[in-house]
């Protein structure tokens, strides 16, 4: 008999999380039949979707979603053998009977059989998986980054932006980014960013934007919303190319903020927005991963985790990370 840690969701968030919207619970898991696969979780990755798709995925008493690495401790599915770890959509609990696919997709991934030894596999959840892989794709297929242009992104400190900068460094690019401390600023310009600037203490975000780049941007990663979203478009070049990832900055608001309407200079700059989610490239991911894995050993990737002990801390370090506490992708470990 296995029994199993599970976070519920016990109340939808208004405004900014709080612990009480979160329940843990403890549950016996089914024996295994046929295809099942029981796995024990290692770390887990709070992300800032988490909090902005959360009344669209969940309702109250489901388990919190989420991701984690974890080892498969017994299997009825020869495609996962005992021992070997994998990335699961298994949410926040402990430990998990499932089968490997689901009716939205594959729930469990095999990590990659060439990882190497001395890389920590936890990054599996962060610079080397979904935030990575969000980078690159929104580079690659969204923005279709070319050699000598200039990039810009916004939250540039989180797991997302801060591989977006690195992977612009890789391909050939000049790349600008924003982040909400001196700290942060500080550890872009570690990464190779040509220039940050801290977002909280410019006096004009448009002035600051030219400053950093007078010719304008060919590409914006957009990660934030709100204000700083109306000042990128103005310091775009014609023709430029927009990733739409996130819009943390709006993520707790309790009632829609108020910005000058873009259109005109969308119109008036032909530019080019996609919205994307990481998903839409899954195909590509296996390869994708292993060519991030190359740029790993090679030292042109740098990353940082902020680890929170304890699974039952996850609340809390959701809620930090949604704050923005600490520099690096967030992860529990249990």
């Amino acid at each position: 008999m296995v029994k199993a840690k599970t976070w519920i969701l016990k109340k939808h968030f208004e405004g900014f999380p709080k612990e009480s919207n979160f329940d843990l619970r403890e549950e016996v898991l089914p024996e295994l039949q046929d295809g099942d696969v029981l796995v024990e979780a290692i770390y887990f990755s709070v992300d800032p979707y988490m909090r902005s798709l959360s009344k669209m995925w969940l309702k109250e008493g489901d388990v919190q979603y989420g991701t984690q690495l974890a080892k498969v401790l017994k299997s009825k599915d020869p495609a996962f053998p005992e021992g070997c770890h994998v990335v699961a959509d298994c949410g926040w609990r402990t430990h998990t009977v499932t089968k490997a696919n689901g009716p939205a997709g594959p729930i469990l991934t095999r990590i990659v059989s060439e990882w190497p030894s001395d890389i920590p596999m936890s990054l599996a959840l962060g610079s080397l998986g979904m935030p990575g892989l969000t980078a690159l794709y929104g580079l690659e297929e969204v923005c279709k980054i070319q050699p000598g242009e200039t990039v810009l992104v916004s939250a540039a400190a989180g797991a997302v932006g801060a591989m977006v900068g690195q992977i612009c460094k890789i391909k050939g690019c000049k790349v600008v980014g924003s982040a909400g401390g001196d700290d942060k600023v500080a550890y872009l310009k570690e990464l190779g960013f040509d220039h940050a600037f801290n977002y909280k203490t410019v006096q004009s975000l448009e002035e600051a934007l030219e400053k950093a780049s007078p010719e304008g941007y060919d590409c914006y990663f957009e990660n934030v919303g709100g204000p700083f979203f109306t000042a990128a478009l103005k310091n775009m070049k014609p023709g430029g190319r927009i990733a739409v990832c996130g819009a943390i900055a709006t993520y707790n608001d309790t009632a829609p903020q108020m910005c000058p309407y873009p259109h005109h200079e969308i119109i008036t700059r032909q530019l080019k927005l996609e919205g994307f989610m990481v998903k839409r490239w899954r195909h590509k991911d296996e390869e994708s991963v292993k060519r991030m894995l190359k740029w790993k050993k090679e030292g042109k990737l740098k990353t940082k985790e902020v680890v929170t002990v304890g699974f039952e801390n996850m609340p809390i370090a959701f809620m930090k990370m949604l704050k923005g506490d600490g520099l690096g992708k967030a992860i529990v470990k249990v």
